[in-house]
């Protein structure tokens, strides 16, 4: 099974031209926003010499070498997690991946637009960061009301997932990415499951 990363970033800051430049492909990369709406998808092999080092004592009958499955997803906006710029459909598509390579624009160039009207690395950061939180607490609310509904049956395991779910949402609520939350072992399992947007490792 390949790793899943996704592409992710502002409209219009470079994220498929690198996904071009790493999976060889060429999809559109224009000078407009979402010229990218459908996700685009790439597999790279990775080389590794000890594959085929360990090849010649084994002698497979096919040698499969690890892969990363890029999703070049179109561009996020202040705003998406309340679905501005289609951004339902975009977050739902990076919560199906396992990383993410965020994508941010630190060159002036007055021939390519910018959505927010100029160049601040640190703000576009903030504004996915952002993004992710909000969209993130939103999936935290509804898995707690369903979770405080179920927990009248006393069910102990229903009581601990609820517990972690309030600590969960007072972490994002303070501007803290998911990734930052300590969970213990026996939490981490059900941490994991609920496939938090800001839980995910992240690339710049």
């Amino acid at each position: 099974m390949s790793l899943q990363c996704g592409i992710v970033g502002l409209p219009n800051v470079g994220k498929s031209t690198l996904f071009n430049a790493l999976t060889a492909s060429s999809v559109p990369a224009e000078n407009y926003p979402f010229c990218t709406i459908t996700p685009h998808i790439g597999n790279v092999e990775l080389f590794d010499q000890r594959l085929y080092e360990l090849a010649k004592i084994y002698r497979p009958k096919i040698i499969i070498p690890a892969t990363v499955e890029f999703l070049d997803i179109a561009g996020l906006v202040r705003g998406s997690s309340r679905g501005e710029g289609l951004g339902n459909q975009f977050l739902g598509q990076i919560r199906q991946t396992q990383a993410i390579i965020q994508v941010v624009r630190c060159f002036e160039d007055y021939n390519i637009g910018h959505v927010d009207g100029n160049i601040d690395p640190i703000r576009d950061v903030e504004t996915i960061k952002l993004e992710f939180i909000l969209r993130d607490l939103d999936t935290l609310e509804k898995q707690r009301s369903k979770k405080e509904k179920l927990s009248k049956s006393g069910d102990k395991v229903i009581i601990r997932e609820l517990e972690v779910l309030n600590k969960l949402i007072e972490h994002c609520n303070s501007g803290h990415r998911a990734r930052t939350f300590h969970a213990n072992d026996n939490e981490l399992v059900f941490f994991r499951s609920l496939q938090l947007l800001s839980g995910k490792p992240i690339l710049y």
